[in-house]
């Protein structure tokens, strides 16, 4: 890895294997390596929606209770170091580099993919570094994910809805399905799934002789702070603590954030944490662009990836109760290999005007004419400007707003992280990415 947090050439050419089901590779890569995962617990996050959000919290509150820990997660928005974060150091440069130069030659002699290879060497790195547990992220469904060569201790079913069909399959029942695939005999599966998919999530996870807790069998109770994020009060599925309910608060925004505090304050629960030091946790999280606010160059910024339609809808949601007129510019860029329509049509709803462009770092982005043709179907009395590339289309978003005004961008998180690099006037990350 380069000063500029970018991994190696022989690295990121591994993209060009895209995704490749099963984990014979991944467990031959992991032997290779000395089996690093067997060093330290491990907690497996899945879901949907809210898998990334679940895992920053959970990690907050891990650090908050002493814990050293390692959060493996994907993509990264702006740097590669991003996706292995020990304690709360991005990219811990020794145990990454050390990681890296150690995996190669098990790579190409595997044959493991691009997240597969990233998988070992992120447990890798936290067995250099010491880490007592690691959280993480599934990378795609559950059970052929790199991820779940792994003995998780706890496992984590966030939201269930549709998303990379194309590989997962195409209702929510066989992507739960897949999900619940997660989970082990004798260990905790505690999930966030509702309906059909908790039906699924439940089935599968009682077969294998989990032990499933789900957020819908327990009542609990969620407050909308608006711009100061979301409180939740919940009983917790162990006696850790006052035997009460938990209450704590997180500063992240959205009413959907509420339900992904519940599940990780459960799962630290679970994990022996206090309510103490979850509630430090929660108050102390921070989740680069997802409902992120800003104040740049005299406009307010809400950064959010919504790259699936639920997530747009959630968005929407959120835009509505922390500016009710809406947003006075959208600025959107979608994947080619997602349901751009899907994405669209909520995201509009909540805006003005809309500037399209694409992430010029994304091989998989739609080009902004395609966007624009998909939005004059969905919204035709719809204002909408073409720009090539995201430090244009903030440009016009400049161009067309005043002071305090609010920008929203979303769609992608390979976007929100070139214009979040933009805004705060960073360095450009170079290459291409797939991933």
């Amino acid at each position: 890895m380069n000063g500029d947090g970018v991994p190696p050439v022989w690295l990121s050419d591994r993209q060009r294997f895209g995704v490749v089901p099963g984990l014979e590779r991944t467990h031959a890569l992991l032997a290779a390596l000395g089996r690093p995962d067997a060093r330290f617990d491990v907690v497996l996050v899945a879901g949907t929606n809210g898998k990334g959000s679940v895992s920053a919290l959970l990690h907050a509150m891990l650090r908050a209770g002493g814990r050293r820990v390692g959060r493996f997660t994907s993509p990264h928005l702006e740097r590669f170091g991003e996706r292995v974060t020990i304690d709360f150091t991005p990219g811990d440069a020794a145990a990454l580099a050390a990681a890296l130069g150690r995996a190669r030659a098990p790579v190409e002699a595997t044959g493991a993919t691009y997240f597969e290879a990233l998988t070992a060497i992120a447990l890798d790195a936290f067995a250099l570094a010491g880490v007592e547990i690691a959280v993480l992220e599934v990378g795609m469904g559950g059970r052929w994910d790199a991820t779940n060569a792994t003995e998780p201790i706890l496992s984590v079913v966030t939201s269930v809805d549709l998303d990379h069909t194309e590989v997962l399959g195409r209702t929510v029942e066989i992507i739960a399905l897949d999900k619940a695939g997660v989970a082990r005999a004798g260990r905790p599966l505690l999930t966030g799934a509702s309906g059909a998919a908790l039906a699924v999530v439940r089935g599968e996870a009682t077969r294998v002789g989990a032990e499933v807790w789900a957020l819908d069998d327990v009542s609990w109770g969620a407050t909308d702070l608006g711009w100061d994020g979301v409180r939740v009060r919940l009983p917790v599925p162990s006696a850790t603590g006052s035997g009460v309910p938990w209450r704590l608060e997180t500063h992240l925004l959205g009413a959907h954030q509420a339900r992904n505090l519940a599940l990780a304050a459960a799962s630290a629960a679970a994990l022996g944490l206090t309510e103490e030091a979850s509630r430090a946790g929660a108050a102390e999280v921070a989740w680069p662009g997802r409902l992120e606010p800003l104040t740049a160059r005299g406009r307010r910024w809400l950064l959010d990836g919504a790259h699936n339609p639920a997530a747009a809808h959630a968005l929407a949601a959120a835009v509505r109760v922390l500016a009710p007129d809406g947003a006075d510019v959208l600025v959107v860029g979608v994947n080619a290999d997602k349901d751009v329509d899907g994405i669209l049509d909520p995201l509009v709803a909540v805006a003005k005007r809309v500037v399209v462009t694409h992430a010029v770092t994304s091989a998989r982005a739609l080009e902004p004419t395609e966007i624009a043709r998909r939005l004059a179907g969905i919204a035709p009395a719809l204002t909408v400007d073409v720009r090539s590339d995201a430090e244009s289309a903030v440009r016009r978003a400049e161009g067309v707003t005043g002071d305090g005004d609010l920008v929203l961008v979303a769609g992608s998180l390979f976007l929100v992280g070139e214009v979040r690099t933009l805004l705060r006037g960073a360095r450009p990350e170079s290459g291409r990415r797939w991933q």
